[in-house]
C-alpha cells in the first residue's frame, strides 16, 4: 500500500479547515500510513464466508414497554415557572437576533 503523502494530509488538513505546522504535516502522514495499514490487514483476514456485523453477540431491546403513568398536573407545574403563556413555558427568544 503506498504511503500517504505530505501533501495528502496538508490536502486533507484543508478540508477540515486546520492549519497544521510543516513538522505536524509529516507527523500526521506517517500516523495516517500506520492507520491505513492496519485497517487494510484487517481487509485480509475477513473471510467471505462470514457475514458483516454491528456487534460480535446478538442484541436485544432492553428498555422496559411504554406505559401511561401519572404525571404532575399542567397547571400546578406551570403556576412554578418563571413564566408561562398558552399552556406552555416561555423562555427568552434566542433566535433571530443580530450577532
Amino acid at each position: 500500500m503506498p504511503a500517504i503523502t505530505r501533501a495528502e494530509v496538508e490536502h486533507l488538513a484543508r478540508l477540515a479547515r486546520l492549519a497544521l505546522p510543516d513538522d505536524e504535516l509529516e507527523h500526521y502522514a506517517g500516523q495516517l500510513d500506520v492507520i491505513l495499514s492496519s485497517v487494510a490487514s484487517i481487509s485480509e483476514v475477513a473471510a467471505a464466508d462470514v457475514p458483516p456485523t454491528s456487534h460480535p453477540l446478538p442484541l436485544t431491546n432492553v428498555f422496559r414497554p411504554d406505559e401511561i403513568r401519572p404525571s404532575l398536573d399542567t397547571d400546578e407545574v406551570l403556576a412554578q415557572a418563571p413564566a408561562a403563556a398558552d399552556g406552555r413555558f416561555r423562555v427568552p427568544r434566542i433566535l433571530d437576533e443580530e450577532q
